[in-house]
């Protein structure tokens, strides 16, 4: 039976906890636009799709956000 996307499964070399995010604070952005959200929990930060809150969520070291986050800034995600 083929698995599907919702499953988690750890990966090789994972180095990030089993974070409970069920308490956690998600926030938006300022203005309220767009589909993704964040949390910070446990020294992680926690992104989520708000439109499908019980998909699993991407969890991030602060460095690897600060790279996200210097990339989406840079233009580094821009698809058109």
């Amino acid at each position: 039976m083929a698995e599907t996307t919702t499953q988690q499964h750890p990966l090789a070399g994972w180095d990030k906890p089993e974070l409970d995010l069920t308490k956690a604070k998600w926030q938006s952005s300022s203005r309220g636009l767009g589909d993704v959200q964040i949390a910070f929990v446990e020294g992680f930060i926690a992104m989520r799709n708000s439109g499908r809150p019980e998909s699993p969520s991407l969890i991030f070291t602060p460095a690897e956000w600060g790279a996200f986050v210097s990339g989406a800034r840079e233009g580094e995600f821009d698809l058109t």
